[in-house]
């Protein structure tokens, strides 16, 4: 049997996985500090080293990235979210202390890292996940295979195969059916959602598949955390307020507050047009004090201690019924209590595009809710009950499961290159 690895590389976070001596899935393991994980951010940070004369760039992804930035206070070069761009032709490269970098090589230097701290080399054959309609206005799906294809030949890897994240969940899911059934799943990451609707049956030469619809939409948890930023961060620091100028009151321009969606953007403010800005902005304000919680906030260069409050909010509220905003940095303080109805309320336009995508799925396979037997939903925002209650409201209850919502894809692509023909599986 061939050795291979699955690789989820994700919006947010990369798994990646092998099949161990017992035959099962097992994510490749890692540590860092006092924690161990299996998922790795998916963001890049470069920074520079000098030796005399010498120069040197540095890289690092995850929580090593992380730490850097921090500890740098900012002075280097962070890359999250890349993913994003995999399909757009207006996106060519980026420069990196004085060197062009292409989608590709951002996604080389990932890999590249997450080899080294898995501490071993890696197999020559891989199945790469792959989201059914890829982030942006126009995607651009062939440029963004090419450009897979690229980065994973330059890290090694000779034989390549792609397959859809919901394909991959679905076979994975699959593997505890008792009988033949008609699955919906439904992939919730950090930039896309992507739904898949299968047949799988049950036969004596082992599982039958047939993909009847698929489907996707650039709405994810990305969205989700940015509609509490929006809500109760950015409102904090004066989007909504007024100011006067010659003797008019004029609203503050929302494009101060435009780079809440990216936090490591947020240091870049500070040396920035916009800062200046709002140091001016100050003196004619009519809510000074917040316009100045906002300039402290970026003194601080607390983006990312911003990032973990509100991924944190988000996590309550997927439990209880309200969840607390706890945010005290550099005299910046906010303790907002936020009610899950709220937040429902600030997502539902979010919603509503995930339902409207389900729809199309439902509608290119030629089926009615009352014909899908299963629905499996994974992902980070499936945790949240607004998700889950949209498909027990049009499926039923009965039918929704879970499990492994963070390493499910993972887990399907590397079971899905043990397959004799693996070809079946692939994405088109």
């Amino acid at each position: 049997m061939t050795r291979s690895i699955g690789l989820d590389f994700g919006t947010t976070n990369t798994v990646a996985t092998m099949i161990n001596a017992d035959g099962r899935a097992e994510a490749l393991h890692f540590a860092h500090g006092d924690d161990a994980f299996d998922a790795i951010r998916s963001v890049l940070c470069f920074w520079e080293t000098h030796d005399g004369d010498a120069r040197r760039v540095n890289v690092e992804t995850g929580p090593w990235a992380i730490e850097q930035f921090l500890e740098l206070a900012g002075d280097c070069r962070f890359i999250q979210s890349f993913k994003t761009f995999a399909a757009s032709p207006l996106f060519t490269d980026t420069l990196v202390y004085g060197r062009r970098l292409k989608f590709e090589d951002l996604l080389a230097s990932l890999l590249r890292r997450v080899r080294a701290h898995a501490g071993h080399e890696l197999p020559k054959r891989i199945v790469i996940g792959r989201p059914v309609k890829f982030a942006g206005v126009a995607p651009d799906e062939a440029l963004a295979r090419t450009r897979y294809d690229a980065a994973l030949r330059d890290v090694g890897f000779e034989e390549i195969h792609h397959v859809y994240e919901p394909v991959a969940a679905a076979y994975f899911f699959a593997q505890r059916l008792k009988e033949d059934a008609t699955i919906l799943v439904a992939d919730f990451g950090g930039g896309t959602s992507d739904f898949s609707i299968v047949r799988f049956t049950k036969g004596p030469h082992g599982l039958g598949y047939a993909p009847l619809a698929h489907a996707g939409v650039g709405v994810a948890g990305d969205a989700f955390d940015y509609r509490i930023i929006d809500q109760v961060v950015a409102r904090a620091f004066g989007k909504g307020s007024e100011y006067m100028s010659w003797g008019k009151v004029l609203p503050v321009p929302n494009g101060y507050f435009s780079k809440f969606s990216r936090w490591n953007e947020l240091s870049i403010m500070r040396h920035s047009r916009d800062y200046r800005e709002l140091r001016q902005l100050v003196r004619t304000s009519l809510d000074p004090e917040k316009i100045e919680a906002f300039l402290a906030f970026l003194d601080a260069d607390a983006g990312y201690a911003m990032n973990r409050a509100v991924s944190n909010a988000k996590m309550q509220l997927s439990a209880a019924d309200e969840g607390v905003l706890s945010f005290h940095v550099a005299g910046v303080d906010i303790e907002r209590t936020i009610k899950r109805a709220e937040f429902e309320k600030w997502i539902a336009p979010e919603l509503a595009e995930i339902g409207a995508c389900v729809d199309r799925a439902l509608a290119e396979a030629g089926l009615r809710e009352t014909d899908v037997d299963r629905v499996f939903l994974t992902g980070g925002s499936s945790f949240v009950p607004a998700v889950r209650a949209l498909f027990e409201q049009r499926f039923g209850g009965e039918k929704i499961e879970t499990g492994d919502q963070l390493v499910s894809i993972a887990y399907g692509l590397a079971l899905i290159a043990q397959e004799p023909d693996i070809g079946r599986w692939a994405a088109a």
